[in-house]
């Protein structure tokens, strides 16, 4: 607080996702060339893009060509990082049609527990490609209370997300279950919306509600 005066803010939802675009926005407007379709790779930097082990898929994030050989090292190929083709970022990029199928074949071979274990002791940034049952297991997920088990009048216990809101004055909890067909008509109608009883009646008598 510096005036003690508020403000308005203005931010659209799509402000926010033209912004979010980051380096894809500054690609374009650079070069005026809009970017072609990647999938999970990255136009810039490779290889920083997910990749298929034994047992599932991570995520490897080679930010510099000092990460690269650790990467291929750690693989077992270090020659690939004296390769004139791949020995820097640019030269990767522009044989990424060449490199990639070849680390793709380097990673296959071993789980992605030991290929995690691996880049992580080689300080190498990388993560597991999650699947949902793997999200609500991991521990991190059920420290910060992102699944919430409900009490429901005819489901039993139902399974729901958490707030990803932590706010320490004003704690967010999940009170209420997913509502039945109409369990809270009343309520708008009457409290919200101010009808008496005898109007909501009169609605439920023909089929309104």
């Amino acid at each position: 607080d510096r005036t003690g005066e508020g403000q308005y803010i203005d931010m659209a939802l799509l402000d926010v996702q033209v912004s979010m675009l980051a380096n894809m926005n500054t690609n374009y407007l650079a070069s005026g060339v809009p970017p072609k379709r990647w999938g999970n790779a990255h136009p810039n930097i490779v290889p920083y893009q997910t990749f298929q082990a034994a047992d599932g898929w991570l995520i490897v994030a080679v930010g510099n060509d000092g990460q690269f050989r650790k990467f291929v090292t750690a693989g077992g190929r270090p020659e690939l990082a004296d390769d004139p083709r791949f020995a820097t970022n640019p030269q990767r990029v522009a044989h990424r049609d060449v490199l990639v199928p070849i680390l793709a074949e380097m990673v296959a071979p071993r789980t992605r527990e030991q290929w995690i274990l691996d880049l992580e002791r080689a300080s190498v940034p990388c993560g597991p490609i999650n699947t949902l049952d793997e999200v609500f297991e991991n521990e991190q997920v059920v420290a910060r209370g992102l699944r919430v088990d409900l009490p429901h009048p005819s489901a039993g216990t139902v399974k729901l997300v958490g707030s990803p809101m932590k706010m320490s004055a004003t704690p967010t909890e999940a009170l209420r279950h997913p509502p039945l067909l109409g369990e809270h008509t009343d309520v708008v109608l009457g409290e919200t919306l101010g009808y008496s009883a005898e109007h909501i009646a009169a609605l439920r008598d023909k089929g309104v509600v």
